[in-house]
């Protein structure tokens, strides 16, 4: 199921553009700066004071964050709708303001794995994270949140995905074996009465080096059940090299003695039986980016499928839902991992943008847009893929604000699907803009890696 979002698209809030700009502990990773030649797109208010570009203060609106257009009170009772009960039906073409809200916040989380991640080759914690874990938010001023880390994922390098780790040039560091992955997080007391439950959040790390990853995968599926993760369908299967990074461990090296698997569900074990168990509404929300966000579906099955999201006590009686905002990420598993999946209750919203090319694969050749027919003719091949959950399309191209480009790398970027996430308004507010602003050139932004 595909849903486009092709709306005339607004420059990005504020919000993203000071995060990370006055402090002098800013990331700056391959990720975060740079597709924007230059500075960030100017703000509305930076608009509507340009000498060059008059456009009447009476034009602009009076909510400009999706964040602050959604109201407390709304999300307290409407969360279970943004978090996929009915597959957001209704929200997203025009987008729901709280779904927009939302999706931007996790995502955020994923991008934070980025700005967290060390890239220096000559530093001592190159391959990890650059911040303790209880300064982690804080460190990237990500604190409103309302989300405390309770625990970092790591994985062993000693898997065939060469490409998504990074190996540094000094021959003693922190750890020689593990790269950080991600990390676990919780809201805290005030943030799940404002989202109207205790939310778990777990962010995967998607690949740090452009698109050098795609070479590394092993175009084949492998049953699930081979890699020690529960199945009651032995026809469930998914990619190898995905398979392989969610469930290696190396005994020798102190931070992947277990696997990312064990470590992500000892951690969800331990907090849904504290929350839930006390009487509190939990879910559980996944998000990721490029392959983290495969990291996300396959973790998010697997809790289902455990059964970690069902606890026996004084909780609600009712299985955690679990969410999955997957962004720009590739096909996971087959049409029995889909089917499995969705009978698990998982919701999956895959955000992508049109130009990418990185959903459309694996599986070129047998996928979900294949007719049935042949897809059951093919369900045997170690090639079949499909996807899972409801598709959000983007489009770079339709904004007034970036240029058009055939970079692949730009068209991957999560800070760019962000920044459309973000613009995604209204035709009414930019028609009003242009009226009283035809001269602004609109396309002086490209994304550029």
């Amino acid at each position: 199921m595909a849903l486009s979002l092709s709306a005339t698209l607004l420059p990005h809030h504020p919000r993203r553009s000071t995060d990370f700009s006055s402090s002098s502990s800013a990331p700056a990773s391959p990720q975060t700066h740079g597709f924007f030649s230059g500075q960030p797109p100017p703000t509305y208010s930076a608009l509507a004071t340009n000498s060059n570009n008059k456009l009447p203060t009476t034009c602009l609106p009076k909510v400009l964050s999706s964040s602050s257009c959604s109201s407390h009170s709304k999300l307290s009772h409407a969360w279970r709708q943004v978090h996929g009960e009915y597959d957001w039906a209704g929200l997203l073409d025009p987008m729901d303001p709280l779904l927009r809200s939302e999706l931007i916040r996790y995502g955020e989380m994923a991008q934070s794995c980025y700005d967290a991640f060390d890239y220096d080759p000559f530093s001592y914690y190159f391959g990890g994270c650059r911040f303790p874990r209880r300064a982690f938010l804080d460190s990237l001023h990500l604190t409103r949140h309302g989300y405390d880390v309770t625990r970092y994922l790591y994985a062993t390098a000693n898997i065939r995905l060469p490409n998504f780790f990074t190996k540094s040039r000094w021959p003693n560091l922190w750890s020689p074996k593990a790269n950080w992955i991600g990390y676990v997080a919780v809201s805290d007391d005030e943030t799940s009465r404002v989202l109207g439950r205790r939310d778990i959040a777990i962010a995967w790390r998607g690949t740090v080096t452009r698109l050098e990853w795609l070479a590394d995968l092993m175009n084949y599926l492998k049953p699930v059940d081979g890699k020690k993760i529960p199945s009651r369908d032995p026809r469930v299967k998914v990619q190898s090299g995905f398979v392989d990074l969610y469930t290696e461990k190396d005994d020798s090296c102190h931070f992947c003695k277990y696997s990312a698997r064990e470590q992500v569900l000892t951690e969800v074990k331990r907090l849904t039986e504290k929350y839930d168990g006390a009487g509190e509404e939990v879910s559980i929300t996944i998000t990721g980016h490029s392959l983290g966000s495969a990291l996300a579906t396959l973790s998010a099955y697997d809790i289902a499928e455990t059964g970690l999201n069902l606890v026996e006590g004084e909780g609600s009686g009712r299985p955690a839902p679990i969410c999955v905002f997957s962004f720009s990420g590739p096909r996971v598993g087959n049409v029995r991992f889909k089917e499995r999946l969705d009978f698990l209750g998982v919701k999956v919203l895959r955000v992508v943008n049109v130009h990418d090319i990185v959903p459309r694969c694996p599986g070129f050749l047998f996928n979900e847009d294949v007719p049935r027919v042949l897809t059951k003719l093919a369900e045997g091949l170690p090639w079949c893929y499909s996807h899972v959950g409801v598709e959000l399309e983007l489009d770079h191209k339709s904004s007034p604000f970036l240029k058009p480009t055939s970079d692949l790398v730009s068209a991957h970027n999560l800070e760019a699907h962000l920044h459309l996430l973000d613009g995604s308004v209204s035709f009414l507010f930019f028609s009003c803009f242009v009226s009283y602003n035809t001269s602004y050139n609109v396309n002086i932004y490209s994304i550029i890696i």
